[in-house]
């Protein structure tokens, strides 16, 4: 299939693209699943606590069982004294399973929401950026001109290597290349932004 591509004056000409990727099946619990996964994966959970069995100290018992008049107790590694074990509390990183993503699960999500946003317009492929852009002032005119206000930017090695600095600073805009980016990422942006150079590498990737 075709699509456009503009360059920074507007004109449009058309460049041809694979339709696995921009024109494929839109698989939405496939999607949904693919999310939750990513979601869950990034959640970090570091915190971490001893319970009674990780406390270094005296094991032995602190007084009769019986006779005291008192409640019986074993070792003050027990929860309800100060500087024991808490229970249930977090458990830290390594004690929660990682959500496995595979390779075909990834592609086809990627390939799915990609279509989405081209089916709704909100894809725009670029010409590949052939000069640097040193001011933000005027990396963000082009982003308002091309209304890619909340968009995420993926761009090719070289692309990259021109606009970054100029780009970065502005909110609502994340730049990315080929190797970086998640379907999370096209989830929360609005718009999704490639470079003709960017398109090729992305085909070569996800065919």
């Amino acid at each position: 299939m075709k699509i456009n591509s503009v360059n920074l004056d507007g004109k449009k000409t058309s460049i041809e693209v694979l339709d696995k990727i921009f024109s494929a099946k839109i698989n939405k619990k496939l999607v949904d699943n693919v999310l939750f996964k990513t979601n869950a994966n990034y959640k970090g959970r570091h915190g971490k606590t001893k319970q009674q069995n990780e406390i270094t100290g005296s094991t032995s018992k602190i007084y009769a069982q019986k006779g005291t008049g008192g409640a019986r107790h074993a070792s003050r590694k027990a929860p309800i004294f100060v500087g024991g074990g808490v229970a249930h509390g977090p458990k830290g990183e390594l004690a929660y399973k990682k959500r496995k993503l595979n390779k075909s699960e990834k592609k086809l999500s990627i390939a799915s929401l990609i279509t989405e946003k081209n089916n709704l317009n909100h894809l725009v492929v670029f010409n590949d950026f052939t000069n640097v852009i040193k001011k933000t002032k005027e990396m963000y005119s082009i982003i308002k001109k091309f209304e890619i206000t909340n968009s995420l930017i993926i761009l090719d090695k070289s692309s990259k290597e021109k606009i970054e600095k100029s780009i970065r600073n502005i909110p609502n805009v994340k730049v990315t290349d080929i190797n970086h980016f998640s379907a999370f990422d096209i989830v929360k942006f609005k718009k999704v932004v490639f470079t003709e150079s960017s398109v090729k590498e992305l085909e070569k990737r996800y065919s």
